[in-house]
């Protein structure tokens, strides 16, 4: 059982944003922007790859909803999702992350060396 899951059935608070009868959103608590926002599914599903089209379309709702409510519809906003271990992803369940509130900065993801080697 994920901390997802355990924040579903109410075992873990959280701070929610917005929630209907297919998602929940709520602050992250190690949060990476002035506005960090999670977006999972009420049902399911370990990933981006893994995930159903239905589910896809009501979290993509809720990614609209939470730009509303936060503002950052007006500002601007990332969404990431991370798939696999090489993608970053430390929790297996679809979710989503909503970071805005100030201009976001993209670094890179390798070192400057190893992507000219890649090349």
């Amino acid at each position: 059982m994920t901390v997802f899951h355990k924040i579903l059935n109410g075992d873990i608070p959280c701070s929610k944003v917005y929630e209907d009868e297919h998602t929940l959103a709520f602050h992250d608590i190690n949060p990476k922007a002035p506005i960090h926002i999670l977006i999972i599914p009420k049902v399911f599903s370990k990933d981006f790859e893994d995930v159903g089209d239905e589910a896809l379309i009501h979290m993509a709702k809720a990614v609209r909803e939470v730009a509303k409510i936060t503002g950052l519809n007006e500002s601007g906003y990332r969404l990431i999702t991370n798939i696999g271990s090489d993608g970053g992803q430390e929790v297996p369940y679809i979710h989503f992350h909503v970071l805005g509130g100030k201009k976001l900065k993209w670094t890179h993801l390798v070192d400057e060396s190893e992507s000219h080697r890649a090349m």
